[in-house]
């Protein structure tokens, strides 16, 4: 038998390309989804689906339980992911995928950076210059979102509210001590079904979600856990490519919503996409590099 031993450079960008489509592809899934059953149930099928496999791997792989100060920032972040994800899916589902994808990625990116200025100080250039650039992202896709006419509506309040709290739970997470892998990915998942689980039941909301899509709220909620997993991966070999190459992953969503859903992409459009993107690898470089 041979074993295949992968460079650390090479294992980096490999990770980090995979949590990029897994993320990417997910997104567009739980979006689609969302689009043909409840979204309440879309989350809770697809979260819990999350939550079983972390579960199984963690107590698999022998990895502790979170304790003290960390299961504390898990269980928070927990409520945050509730939030985030719920808004990114719903946005995803009711809006333009186009819309929503990059405005939420640039906040996401904006807000941990935004957290670290106030807690530890600014940060490298790089990242101040991808947050200016964010802005003008933003305000590009907000335009084309209004002034296309289109009888679905932008989203574009949902991705904003997706991404600040999303932002905010990459900082929280980043407090968890890095001998934990998959046990804060578990606590967040239970968090996220306990909460749209208490949702349904006191709201009587629907979620029961027709035969046909379980097979893709299987394949998103694996997708999801697989981005988490091989980003936090990557991460604890080089950060700053790993944050880079994962925030890449609204690529993915915006292709998809194009040629399967048929979104209508103006060169303004894609210009506000490209320099979306492009802020946030500069935001996930330069927070990652700072010493």
């Amino acid at each position: 038998m041979f074993d295949l031993v992968v460079p650390a450079s090479a294992a980096v960008v490999i990770l980090g390309l995979v949590s990029a489509a897994a993320w990417g592809t997910s997104d567009f899934g739980g979006g689609y989804l969302g689009r043909r059953a409840p979204v309440l149930g879309v989350l809770v099928v697809t979260q819990g689906i999350g939550l079983l496999i972390a579960a199984t791997v963690m107590v698999a792989r022998g990895e502790p339980f979170l304790t003290g100060g960390d299961l504390a920032l898990a269980l928070g972040g927990g409520l945050l992911a509730a939030v985030g994800v719920g808004s990114l899916y719903l946005g995803l589902a009711t809006g333009r995928m186009g819309v929503v994808a990059p405005v939420a990625a640039v906040l996401t990116a904006v807000t941990p950076a935004l957290i670290g200025i106030i807690v530890e100080g600014a940060p490298r250039p790089l990242a101040l210059a991808g947050m200016a650039l964010a802005i003008v992202a933003v305000v590009i896709v907000s335009r084309v979102a209004d002034h296309e006419g289109l009888d679905r509506p932008s989203g574009l309040p949902l991705a904003v509210v997706a991404g600040l709290t999303l932002g905010s739970l990459s900082f929280v997470l980043s407090r968890v001590d890095d001998v934990y892998l998959l046990a804060p990915l578990a606590v967040l998942r239970t968090v996220q079904v306990t909460v749209f689980s208490l949702i349904i039941l006191f709201g009587r909301q629907a979620w029961r979600l027709p035969r046909p899509t379980w097979r893709l709220a299987l394949v998103v909620g694996v997708l999801d856990l697989v981005g988490n997993v091989a980003f936090l991966s990557a991460a604890r070999i080089e950060l700053a490519p790993a944050a880079v190459l994962s925030s890449l992953y609204p690529v993915i969503t915006v292709l998809l919503a194009a040629s399967i859903l048929r979104e209508r992409m103006t060169r303004s459009h894609l210009a506000g996409i490209v320099l979306a993107v492009i802020s946030v690898a500069m935001i996930a470089a330069g927070v990652a590099a700072a010493p």
